[in-house]
C-alpha cells in the first residue's frame, strides 16, 4: 500500500485503547504521529487502566512512523492550542486530526454498583459534564485549530470517532447524546470545509479489544472484534484516499473500509461490518 511517510497526523487521547490503535495504524503506514494524552506516567491514569503517551510514541516509532508524545488534557483549551501551535512549528503541516479523547469512564462502580447502566436520573452529573468537556467541547476546539491551518494548505482531513450509541439508545443518555452530538459536527464540518477541499468524516468502530472490553471479556462475544489497530488502519486508508472528498460529510464502519481499501486485522481476519440492526 502508498506510504503515509511525509503525513502528519495528530490522534487525540491515544494513551490506550482505540485511540493508541489509530496511532499505531498510521504509524505503521509510516506517519509522523502526534500522540495527545493525559496519561504520561504508568499507573497513573483517570480510569486505572495502564498505557502512556510516551509509551505509544515508542511503539509508533518502532512501527516504522515517528511516534512523537504531547501531553494535553482535551479539556483545556489553552493546551489544545499549544499542541497544535507546536504541531505547526515543528512539521509546518497538518494532514489528519483524529479526534478520539474522551472521558466519563470514570469510577465505573460505586458501592459495588455498576453506575453506568443507571438511568439517568440516577447518573452523577460529572459524567455529563466530563463527557461534552473532552469528547465534545475538546473535538470542536481541536477541529477549530486543525481547520485553520487546513484551509490554508487546501488539503487535510479531521476524522472524529463516534459510535452507534449516537443513533441507538445504548444503557446510557449521557454517551448516547454525546456521541449524537460528535456526528453531527462532524457532518456540518464537512459541509463549510467542502469549498476548501477539506474533509471531514464520522468514523465508527465494531466492538474493540481495548484493555477495559478485554478485562470483561466473558461477557462479550468476540467472534466479530476487531483490534485497535484495525481502526488504525482504517483512518491511514481514508489518509491515503485520493477521492477523500466523495466521503467527506459521512458517517464510515472502519470494517466497511477494510473491504473497499483491502485490508484486514492484525490478525489476518476480515471483521464483519456492523449495521444499525446488529450493532
Amino acid at each position: 500500500m502508498q506510504t503515509l511517510a511525509g503525513k502528519v497526523a495528530i490522534v487525540t487521547g491515544a494513551s490506550r485503547g482505540v485511540g493508541k490503535g489509530i496511532a499505531l495504524g498510521l504509524g505503521e503506514a509510516g506517519a509522523t504521529v502526534y500522540v495527545t494524552g493525559r496519561t504520561i506516567e504508568e499507573g497513573k491514569s483517570a480510569s486505572g487502566w495502564p498505557g502512556t503517551i510516551g509509551q505509544t510514541a515508542t511503539e509508533v516509532t518502532q512501527l516504522g512512523g515517528n511516534g512523537i508524545a504531547v501531553p494535553c488534557d482535551h479539556r483545556n483549551e489553552g493546551e489544545i492550542e499549544q499542541l497544535f501551535q507546536r504541531v505547526l512549528n515543528e512539521q509546518g503541516r497538518l494532514d489528519a486530526l483524529v479526534n478520539n479523547a474522551w472521558a466519563g469512564y470514570e469510577r465505573m462502580e460505586h458501592d459495588g454498583q455498576f453506575t453506568w447502566l443507571n438511568r439517568f436520573w440516577q447518573q452523577p452529573l460529572w459524567r455529563w459534564d466530563a463527557m461534552f468537556q473532552s469528547g465534545v467541547r475538546g473535538t470542536y476546539v481541536a477541529g477549530q485549530c486543525a481547520a485553520r491551518q487546513m484551509v490554508k494548505q487546501r488539503s487535510g482531513l479531521i476524522v472524529n470517532i463516534s459510535y452507534w450509541a449516537a443513533q441507538k439508545y445504548m444503557n446510557n443518555v449521557s454517551y448516547g447524546t454525546a456521541k449524537a452530538a460528535v456526528d453531527r459536527m462532524g457532518i456540518y464540518m464537512a459541509h463549510e470545509l467542502r469549498e476548501h477541499n477539506v474533509a471531514a468524516v464520522v468514523l465508527y468502530p465494531g466492538l474493540v479489544r481495548t484493555e477495559s472490553v478485554m478485562k470483561s471479556s466473558e461477557y462479550f462475544d468476540l467472534s466479530n472484534s476487531e483490534s485497535p489497530q484495525f481502526i488504525g488502519r482504517a483512518v491511514a486508508g481514508l489518509l491515503r484516499d485520493s477521492n477523500i472528498m466523495d466521503k467527506s460529510g459521512r458517517i464510515l464502519i472502519a470494517a466497511s473500509l477494510a473491504l473497499e481499501y483491502g485490508f484486514t486485522d492484525i490478525d489476518g481476519k476480515q471483521p464483519r461490518p456492523l449495521t444499525l440492526e446488529t450493532s
